[in-house]
């Protein structure tokens, strides 16, 4: 659309257009003390410029690596900006990765500097600094420290540097030029650094307001992680079209209250998620059971019959209208409010989500659609929409994208936004870049109507013993509905039959416990024989909907739920399958040996 975003040649100068274009509109939004405070685009550009200046100071040159060690926060974004404007190569790093996780990107990436977020962040560098001899610098986002330059020595060091420097190196950055190596957070092996050019992302922002993805008006509460490739196009899109960015405060207890006070419009998120908040909605129900859980029941099914007719292009009858207004003032609204209450439009990415729950929030008037892609698509191939959507599937491809159906069943894409390959490791580029076509691991199929539907990992397949392909993932995404499951592994690879590793919700399962007068220790809930007969039951129910070769014959209940700081989640909350099965073989054994 030739009248939407900045129309920046590179990522280099979207931030200079959009403080051309937006000027005094609020582009960051953060919580300080109990009040939330807006910096406009034109107040970003000052503190991003004399930042930038400051790198040049400190001798970075273009094509140089800069590293993020840091949570989301404006402060990422600043030095985002500052490293991307001096046409240095941003690398972010994990803010949850360990010491040892830190030394291999930066060293895989040959960092000249790193910017970490505090003292926490600085201490990893600190532990590894000495096995990295290319980098030169720590810049420290809050604080200070004797080996450390803090942000405003940064920006006192930019001061020093002619303005004309900061126009001339945004104006040497070319569409070909690297703006980002993105380090895939990997369910399986060591990460790959992604590398991405700025014709790349350009080419995605591009792809992004073709389809009204993000609106300019748009307030958009932000908890993803920075250094993950969905959050990073969240920032460049709502820079791009000059709609506020919403930071969260680092707390996950605090996003549900974050939400209630930004009331974003636009909400990107993991199904880890929106699972949270649907076993929150429908859990207290149940609970409360009889005329009010028939209430919840009935609204749920009114908010759906009024979406149906709506959508058909009819005009809700007198009556739905009536029982429309109940249900909203009764059940509807208040789900609506636990995102705020403006929420236009969620997207649900990284990993597959049950469709009953995105029909649950539709019926409630929250619009979640799926969309998908990968870091090496620069963040997303494909895109559901209000006016072109089907639940269960994720969209159609963005314009100038391409997918098609390898003969094993293969989503491949082909592109602008397919990356140039892997830094270091042209043997995994030429594996995953097939002429022309990027071979991206996932299965799925496409219908009569172009949607296209994920079925399962290629690594994940379980082949059993019969010879049977299975993919997990929907089995597991049904098993998780209840409100006492987290997360669940199915295993089954060369063995007769399926089981599953299941944990257990920590806060619904305290809260189960306290109900029916248990012992209140995950670890003791774990072993309960009421939980089991529970969840087993679940897992019985879920079973019908799967052929017999598919059902999970035998459930064992881990005692303790699986963490990123354990290694067994992406910072995306994706399990990693490998690590929980590998960690967990003794009980799987005991599962086939009983």
């Amino acid at each position: 659309m030739q009248g939407r975003g900045t129309h920046s040649k590179t990522l280099a100068d979207l931030l200079v257009r959009s403080a051309e274009l937006y000027g005094s509109h609020p582009a960051v939004r953060y919580k300080d003390g109990d009040a939330w405070v807006d910096r406009s685009f034109q107040q970003v550009l000052d503190i991003v410029k004399p930042l930038a200046l400051g790198l040049v100071a400190l001798g970075v040159e273009k094509g140089d690596r800069v590293s993020i060690l840091g949570n989301t926060r404006p402060e990422w974004t600043y030095f985002d900006y500052a490293a991307l404007s001096v046409g240095a190569t941003v690398v972010p790093i994990y803010q949850t990765n360990s010491p040892e996780e830190c030394a291999y990107v930066l060293e895989n990436s040959d960092a000249k500097v790193v910017v970490v977020e505090d003292d926490e962040q600085l201490a990893k560098v600190r532990e590894v600094r000495a096995g990295l001899p290319q980098l030169e610098q720590i810049v420290m986002m809050v604080g200070d420290a004797d080996d450390a330059l803090s942000m405003a020595a940064l920006t006192a060091r930019g001061a020093e540097v002619d303005d004309a420097v900061f126009e001339q190196r945004i104006a040497a950055v070319t569409p070909a030029d690297i703006c980002t190596f993105i380090y895939t957070s990997g369910t399986t092996g060591p990460p790959k650094g992604c590398i991405i050019s700025h014709g790349n992302y350009r080419a995605m922002l591009d792809m992004v307001n073709e389809t009204s993805v993000i609106e300019e008006n748009d307030v958009t509460y932000l908890y993803l992680p920075l250094a993950h490739s969905f959050a990073l196009l969240i920032q460049l899109g709502s820079f791009d079209l000059g709609a506020t960015l919403a930071y969260w405060q680092g707390d996950p207890n605090k996003i549900m209250p974050d939400l209630a006070e930004v009331k974003p419009t636009y909400f990107p998120s993991v199904p880890r998620i929106f699972e949270k908040i649907y076993t929150a909605a429908n859990s207290g129900m149940e609970k409360a059971g009889g005329l009010k859980k028939a209430i919840f029941d009935w609204s749920i099914k009114v908010g759906e019959r009024t979406r149906e007719t709506e959508r058909a292009g009819r005009k809700p009858g007198w009556l739905l209208q009536r029982q429309y207004a109940i249900a909203d003032k009764k059940v509807l609204s208040k789900i609506r409010g636990l995102f705020g209450g403006k929420v236009r439009l969620a997207v649900s990415g990284a990993a597959p989500i049950n469709p009953d729950i995105l029909r649950f929030f539709d019926a409630a008037g929250v619009f979640v659609v799926e969309g998908w892609g990968m870091t090496e698509t620069s963040t997303a191939a494909t895109i559901a929409t209000a006016e072109s959507f089907k639940f269960g599937t994720i969209g159609k491809p963005f314009p100038g994208c391409e997918v098609k159906i390898a003969d094993d069943g293969e989503i491949l894409v082909k592109g602008p936004n397919v990356f140039q390959g892997y830094h270091k490791n042209p043997e995994a580029t030429a594996e995953t870049i097939v002429d022309g076509w990027l071979h991206t691991g996932d299965i799925g199929e496409i219908d009569g109507e172009g949607f296209i539907k994920i079925t399962g990992r290629k690594k994940d397949i379980i082949i059993t013993a019969g010879g049977k392909n299975i993919t997990p993932a929907n089995l597991e995404a049904e098993i998780r509905q209840h409100q006492l499951v987290s997360q669940c592994v199915v295993v089954g690879d060369r063995r007769p039959y399926l089981v599953a590793l299941v944990t257990l919700d920590p806060e619904e399962a305290v809260a189960y416990a306290k109900d029916h007068g248990l012992p209140e220790d995950p670890a003791q809930l774990a072993t309960n024989p009421e939980i089991r007969q529970a969840i087993e039951a679940h897992v019985e129910e879920i079973n019908q909907k799967f052929a017999r070769v598919e059902q999970v014959k035998k459930v064992a209940i881990l005692p303790r739920d699986l963490t990123q700081e354990d290694g067994e989640l992406t910072p995306t909350l994706k399990v990693k399958r490998a690590v929980v099965t590998q960690k967990h073989e003794k009980e799987i054994e005991e599962l086939y040996a009983a």
